[in-house]
């Protein structure tokens, strides 16, 4: 008889957090429960409490979770754009993703509703770490210095609500459904046009 390999504490949290993914792509944030991911991994619910604390540490902790792959997945975009490889749409297209068919969107804006007041800050702050690693000298530059944390602060919004409301949004304003996605790409293909130096 086969015996199950016993996994580390981080491979068991990281087997959490892929399957409160899972739950949450396929039955929204409400069925993201420390019983139904206890269920889901053969563990009790038990040994989430222990490693998350409570249904609201769980939810926290996949909010990080999900902002870091996104984010990686988006850094990597990035630095390809600025190598001339790929394009300012495959930006766009990762961040709307990640708040729409991911479920960003959705756990972000159920968390808040629940009471959990801290429940964008891994988000927030996994995407803030992101900026500054694409520019970091950017308050040094002339002209405006903050423009891709605007850039980015824009992005995101464009894609949360998108995520909760654009389908509807759009549909009522008779637009084609990837318009906000398009004024996306807008933005920042402008955002990447040489400045025109000064005469």
């Amino acid at each position: 008889m086969a015996t199950r390999k016993r996994l580390s504490p981080e491979e068991s949290r990281l087997a959490a957090l892929e399957a409160a993914r899972g739950l949450l792509i396929e039955a929204g944030p409400q069925a993201v429960t420390l019983k139904a991911v206890a269920s889901r991994i053969g563990k009790t619910h038990a040994n989430l409490l222990h490693h998350f604390g409570s249904a609201a540490g769980l939810q926290k902790a996949l909010a990080g979770y999900l902002a870091a792959n996104v984010c990686d997945a988006i850094a990597d975009a990035v630095r390809a754009t600025q190598a001339g490889l790929g394009s300012p749409r495959e930006v766009v297209d990762l961040a709307f993703d990640a708040f729409d068919r991911e479920g960003a969107g959705a756990l972000a804006s159920w968390m808040i509703l629940t009471g959990n007041e801290d429940a964008l800050t891994p988000i927030v702050e996994t995407i803030h770490d992101l900026v500054d690693e694409i520019a970091p000298h950017e308050a040094d530059h002339s002209g405006n210095p903050l423009r891709i944390h605007e850039e980015t602060l824009a992005l995101v919004l464009m894609a949360m609500g998108d995520a909760l409301i654009g389908s509807a949004l759009t549909r009522s304003l008779g637009l084609p459904d990837t318009a906000a996605r398009d004024r996306a790409e807008r933005m920042l293909m402008s955002s990447l046009e040489p400045a025109i130096p000064p005469e």
